[in-house]
């Protein structure tokens, strides 16, 4: 799964590397510690009015998908993820998954490893979770190239702020996951992520990115599952261009946001998990 992630960069670097267009005014908040229902920047294409061509811009969206049909804004807190294997039927996810698909940028992402059972802590009491912090090999602090998730997103209208007059359009997101790869895997670092978590946001490279932000609306959940199934075909060759590092437990609290919570543990240095 993806419960907490790192985007700190420029709007100005993401419209580079999205090769996309925005708002001159939209500024991007940087954190080191974006948990859901937060403001974060998707990528979306967007059809040309006379059809000549597609247009890719940044928007910022809440975290935590809320569908149209929504009562409360709320339900997005439980619908930050959604399962590649079921996206295409689901109530939640299924009319987006068709017609409304982004990219979300993230720097990196946290994962918190689960101790084996009786492990102790160094205190002697029940071993806590460790964090990880998981991003791109070779990639500096606020520098190199980031991940683009696989996303949704949607159009929810509050209706309290529509009968006060007020805008009332409420732009949400959320992050495709499919199922982690073998804690086996020949490749150690495919196999560290088996390892540290059974769920994997869905990465996209170049090519699946196209596929995956074409505007088009598709006919059918076969078509949506047969799209989604491309990405995730995809998704563990870029996941082996990744890096893992155990990180500090400040990061499980939100109210903690700076770049030191990315900073490898000194006592576990070099260690890959």
């Amino acid at each position: 799964m993806c419960g907490r992630y790192v985007m700190a960069r420029a709007t100005s670097d993401l419209v580079a590397l999205g090769d996309a267009e925005t708002n001159e005014e939209l500024v991007l908040r940087q954190s080191w510690n974006v948990a859901p229902t937060a403001e974060v920047p998707i990528l979306v294409a967007h059809a040309d009015d006379v059809g000549a061509g597609v247009t890719r811009r940044i928007h910022v969206a809440r975290w935590g998908l809320v569908p149209p049909w929504a009562k409360e804004l709320s339900v997005g807190s439980r619908a930050f993820n959604a399962r590649s294997e079921t996206v295409a039927s689901k109530p939640t996810f299924r009319a987006a998954v068709r017609a409304r698909r982004c990219a979300v940028p993230v720097e990196g992402y946290y994962e918190w490893k689960t101790p084996e059972p009786g492990a102790k802590g160094p205190d002697g009491r029940a071993a806590k979770k460790q964090p990880y912090y998981v991003h791109p090999a070779g990639a500096g602090d606020g520098e190199g190239p980031v991940i683009w998730f696989a996303g949704l997103y949607e159009w929810w209208q509050d209706p309290e702020a529509k009968a006060a007059g007020e805008d009332a359009w409420v732009l949400s997101t959320t992050i495709l996951t499919m199922a982690a790869p073998d804690a086996d895997d020949d490749d150690p670092v495919l196999a560290a992520l088996g390892q540290l978590h059974d769920r994997l946001p869905v990465p996209m490279d170049a090519e699946t990115m196209d596929r995956w932000l074409t505007p088009d609306t598709l006919g059918s959940a076969e078509e949506a599952d047969a799209l989604v199934g491309q990405v995730c075909a995809r998704a563990y060759d870029v996941a082996a261009g990744w890096s893992l590092r155990p990180v500090e437990g400040a990061v499980g609290n939100v109210r903690n946001n700076g770049p030191e919570l990315i900073q490898e543990m000194r006592e576990h240095q070099g260690t890959l998990l």
